[in-house]
């Protein structure tokens, strides 16, 4: 009789941890997958070392985007604008970043006043930036308030995107540590 008590409780105690068990795993195995990166300019990432997207998805957003050379511009104007810090810390952002094609659009002259002027550039640069994850199952059509506090608005289907009906989304959803990133063909201009 004691011997049947004890099995008793042994099955009952492993009951009970099963459920505990399958607790504790189940959402890590449920947790989602990083989305792969889309658009016709995510071949021209490197394909391995920190600048591809896969060494990318380990550095904050800032870190992970000066070892992207499609981005050099764009690094350079966040260290001009001294937001290098900001954006590492910040968690959970999405980041519209426009490529240095996207750049090279601005005359000269006015992309030398911009840069030139750490107020104004520090408001165009936080205009790309939104305080939530953005992927691309939201870009369908979304408006979205930003860091430097304007909306912009992002319309299209498939993998095709564009964010205010002028700048493309070329390579989308390019993960960092702390960072939806999401590189664009044009600057964009928040009303000044």
């Amino acid at each position: 009789m004691k011997t049947s008590l004890l099995r008793r409780c042994a099955v009952s105690a492993s009951a009970l941890a099963l459920p505990v068990t399958l607790g504790l795993t189940a959402p890590a195995a449920l947790a989602a997958q990083p989305a792969e990166p889309f658009g016709p300019a995510c071949s021209s990432l490197p394909t391995s070392g920190e600048g591809s997207a896969e060494g990318m998805a380990d550095d904050p957003v800032a870190t992970a985007a000066s070892n992207n050379p499609e981005l050099s511009t764009l690094v350079s104007a966040v260290q001009k604008a001294g937001l290098v810090d900001t954006l590492n810390k910040a968690e959970n952002i999405t980041v519209f970043a426009p490529t240095n094609d996207a750049f090279a659009k601005v005359p000269k002259a006015d992309l030398d006043k911009l840069l030139a002027d750490k107020e104004q550039l520090t408001k165009v640069l936080t205009y790309h930036v939104v305080g939530e994850k953005v992927g691309k199952d939201k870009l369908a059509d979304g408006t979205y308030k930003t860091l430097e506090g304007g909306e912009l608005t992002t319309a299209g289907s498939g993998d095709s995107y564009k964010v205010n009906d002028s700048a493309a989304v070329v390579c989308g959803d390019v993960a960092t540590q702390n960072a939806t990133v999401h590189l664009i063909d044009t600057v964009l201009m928040p009303k000044m």
